[in-house]
């Protein structure tokens, strides 16, 4: 009788891309979108931590199931996610570097595709990875060549697109121009981020491991040492009360599908002067301070307190405060961090114990900051420790005085530092610039600016939700498809993005931006004076409404434009930097804007 064996190797992403995989055609499509790849991005440069890749700690981010499949190649039987945005991530990494007019590189070339020779000596050329199913087309295959994903796509197709350019855009804010600094991102990538390939004789033994990997609670395992550390401070008649405390945690953190030792890692910056801790060093750290977290004296106390910030953590995460309740600034960094933003509940958890106010304003000063660094690309390790170094001034805060001290020493001032990158990244902004949603997040905010100091707060202009998913779609003024008359209308120009630009953008109803197409601009100003949307409106003609009414001043510093061209766009990119200015809460350099 033979027996079947199981093989279990830790191999570094070079390894892994040695051999040749496919995706059997009975397999899941591709379907994470941009939370899951930038949070994948995120994990990685945050182990890296600005370190070179031979002094940085390598990185494990899961396991892949295979069993052997036609002429040596590996079915791939589970992780087919994680390997095919590692694949994506390699060609956009090539592709970014061609961009920097890097020398190719040999070995990232073999890592996508390469020949083997079979057992008659007859050499055949793969790609490393073969989706085989339906929905996928041929989007790899074309990323492997350098192409462009066109044409009729499938949703799998458009899954696999966006990760490219989610990972291009990922190393553009992270690097900038810098290809050495790419360079040193795909070093630690390569080499220092690993898998545990497990391998089968057959694939349904591949199937019942894949089974077991995926039981419920797997994630949870980093934590048992923990776990049992608080266990052996417990008296023997409080396991069942501790038992019970860890398992409501457990389930906390399950249930907001959040990585165990990310959320303990943030607890920890956020309640002790800790700035920098790795995921790996977090059960060390607490072993060497028991006295200063308590868990020696009273385990059940401590987990309970992890329990109850895990959900604060995940209050936060939803859009709402503590109690449960929506805020409209928590609301906002999800339109704007989407899933994969989370340095900043480092500063909401040392926040919990400031009275509701007090929260609110600290909501609003995160919010602001954050879209700050994202729009100036300040790498988010940067601001991470920031957060981290904070908490503990944050923590000390018991009066409005203090708390107004805190805000001032630490948010104002780093505004203030920021305020010449953010005029320029505004400046600068395009469609193309920016995730897709945080273009929206932008437009919505400006457009909302406008609407709250004609109209007040109202449940139409509080929520910015309204603005971002409330029937409004993104309108090309000069269009990106421009018909002859439209052409000839705007004139000749020479920024080729200029369509792109932001002065070009604005938010419209559907039902308006469906009678805009690609007309002239002439044709297309009665169309916007119908959108309820004081911005849109403005474009054409200052709404009248009387004299020195709050409309009024609301679009005194936007001005409508008879013609458009190049030039109109570029005065009106300028206009929106300064109401951006105000909407983000940065200093003020007109005192006309001030009196706004």
């Amino acid at each position: 009788m033979t027996v079947q064996k199981i093989d279990s190797e830790d191999l570094s992403v070079a390894d892994l891309f040695k051999s040749f995989y496919a995706v059997p055609d009975y397999q899941r499509e591709y379907v994470w979108g941009t939370d899951q790849v930038e949070q994948l991005l995120t994990d990685i440069i945050d182990e890296m931590s600005g370190q070179t890749s031979d002094q940085a700690p390598e990185y494990f981010i899961g396991s892949i199931v295979v069993c052997p499949g036609k002429n040596g190649v590996l079915d791939l039987i589970d992780g087919q996610q994680r390997m095919t945005t590692l694949y994506v991530s390699l060609c956009a990494i090539r592709d970014r570097l061609l961009e920097l007019n890097a020398v190719e590189s040999s070995v990232l070339k073999s890592q996508l595709a390469d020949s083997s020779v079979d057992e008659i000596g007859e050499e055949t050329f793969r790609y490393r990875l073969d989706l085989q199913y339906e929905d996928s087309g041929d989007a790899v295959v074309k990323l492997a060549k350098g192409q462009v994903i066109d044409g009729q796509l499938t949703g799998s197709m458009e899954n696999i697109r966006n990760a490219h350019h989610v990972v291009k855009r990922f190393l553009t804010a992270e690097f900038g121009d810098d290809a050495t600094s790419v360079k040193r991102f795909y070093g630690y990538l390569t080499n220092k981020v690993k898998l545990i390939r497990i391998q089968t004789e057959d694939v349904a033994k591949a199937l019942k491991i894949f089974e077991t990997i995926n039981d419920r609670g797997v994630g949870l395992n980093s934590m048992d040492l923990l776990k049992n550390l608080l266990f052996m401070k417990t008296p023997p008649s409080k396991f069942n009360t501790l038992k019970d405390t860890w398992k409501e945690l457990q389930d906390r953190i399950y249930d907001m599908g959040e990585k165990p030792l990310r959320f303990l890692r943030y607890f920890i910056f956020s309640h002790y002067d800790v700035d920098v801790l790795r995921e790996d060093e977090i059960y060390g750290w607490l072993s060497k301070n028991e006295m200063i977290v308590g868990y020696g004296e009273d385990p059940i106390k401590f987990a309970k307190e992890l329990e109850k910030a895990a959900r604060a953590y995940a209050s936060f995460r939803s859009g709402k405060n503590e109690a449960g309740d929506r805020n409209r600034y928590l609301d906002n960094m999800r339109l704007l961090g989407g899933q994969a933003a989370r340095q900043h509940l480092i500063l909401l958890l040392a926040g919990r114990h400031l009275a509701e106010p007090l929260f609110d304003r600290l909501a609003e000063e995160v919010e602001h900051l954050f879209f700050c660094y994202v729009i100036t690309r300040e790498p988010t390790r940067n601001f991470e420790r920031n957060f981290a170094r904070w908490a503990s001034d944050l923590r000390a805060v018991t009066s409005t005085k203090e708390f107004e001290a805190f805000i001032s020493k630490r948010f104002d001032r780093e505004k203030a530092n920021l305020a010449v990158r953010f005029d320029d990244a505004i400046g600068r902004l395009t469609l193309n610039t920016l995730q897709q949603y945080r273009l929206r997040y932008v437009l919505a905010k400006l457009t909302q600016q406008i609407d709250l100091l004609a109209y007040g707060e109202t449940e139409g202009t509080r929520w910015l939700e309204t603005y971002v998913r409330g029937g409004y779609e993104i309108e090309h003024i000069f269009p990106q498809n421009p018909c002859q008359a439209a052409l000839d209308e705007f004139g000749p120009h020479e920024d080729p993005e200029i369509a792109q630009r932001l002065g070009n953008l604005v938010l419209v109803e559907k039902s308006i931006n469906a009678s805009l197409g690609n007309r002239p601009y002439s044709e297309k100003q009665p169309i916007y004076q119908q959108s309820k949307l004081l911005l849109t409106r403005a474009l054409a003609e200052r709404p009248k409404v009387g004299e020195n009414t709050k409309i009024d001043r609301a679009v005194a510093s936007i001005e409508p434009y008879e013609n458009w061209s190049e030039k109109q766009i570029s005065e009106r990119q300028k206009a929106l930097v300064s109401l951006a200015r105000i909407v983000w809460g940065l200093p003020l350099k007109s005192p006309s804007l001030s009196s706004m």
